[in-house]
């Protein structure tokens, strides 16, 4: 076997790969910056036996930003051209066939997140760590005015129970709907503009949520489907019913005067 022996080489030396398939944002190259800067640099690059790259594309990019002058790298000269371009392919589609551990790597994450360690520096972002509930904000302080949780409404009923006709407003989408059937356009786009037009109904949720509070199951069910109300903000967001925003929080708190944003 081929004894390796590291040397370190001036950066502006090295030179790319022409042909190299794997690419690296500007997102994974700030990591590995970060990364560098925590650990120092511990992987060298690879060369072909000169100085073009065969593996360490993105290490040399965040070397660059960092100012490093010189990087510690590993001749392959005894390879073939052929055994060279498989490298550069087999180098990152290998380390991508690799599996995790998962209940191992939680038990991880979480002993490092314990100690207030910040686990982006080992590359994993926000989206992922969700999966570990590693970046939840803490609720037990009661002085922390910021918060991710949203509370499913409640409702109760109130006084009489509104009337339908009280519950919407559909003039505007009515005269819309008359203009359309007086047009002569062909018979499939006046069904399609006046399917539309039901956009323009506004809803009075605040009578809704009373009316459906006051309903029968059968007629609470079917408000629930069609996104009246919302009972589950999951599942209304999976259905594509409702934007999560704030403004859902602030549409079911008591002293709100905001409209949920409807999904168009």
């Amino acid at each position: 076997m081929t004894q390796l022996e590291i040397e370190y080489k001036q950066t502006s030396k090295l030179i790319p790969y022409a042909r190299n398939a794997r690419t690296h944002d500007e997102e994974q190259v700030a990591q590995l910056v970060a990364s560098i800067k925590e650990f120092g640099f511990t992987n060298p690059v690879l060369l072909d036996g000169s100085n073009t790259i065969l593996a360490g594309h993105g290490r040399i990019m965040a070397a660059e930003i960092l100012g490093l002058e010189t990087v510690p790298t590993i001749q392959l000269s005894h390879l073939t051209d052929a055994q060279k371009t498989a490298y550069v392919i087999a180098d990152n589609k290998l380390a991508l066939n690799a599996q995790w551990d998962k209940e191992i790597l939680s038990l991880e994450l979480k002993s490092l997140a314990d100690i207030g360690y910040d686990l982006e520096l080992i590359g994993f972002n926000s989206d992922e760590l969700e999966e570990f509930n590693l970046n939840k904000i803490d609720h037990d302080d009661d002085d922390n005015p910021y918060t991710d949780k949203i509370d499913s409404p409640t409702y109760e009923p109130v006084g009489e129970k509104p009337q339908v006709e009280e519950l919407f407003d559909d003039l505007k989408a009515m005269d819309l709907i008359a203009s359309i059937k007086e047009s002569k356009l062909p018979e499939k786009e006046k069904q399609f503009l006046m399917a539309a037009a039901s956009r323009h109904i506004v809803f009075d949720y605040s009578k809704i949520a009373n009316f459906y509070a006051h309903s029968s199951k059968e007629c609470q069910e079917l408000m629930e489907k069609s996104a009246l109300v919302i009972i589950d903000f999951n599942k209304a967001i999976e259905n594509g019913f409702v934007r999560l925003t704030n403004e859902i929080v602030d549409r079911f708190h008591p002293n709100s005067d905001e409209e949920i944003e409807e999904d168009e």
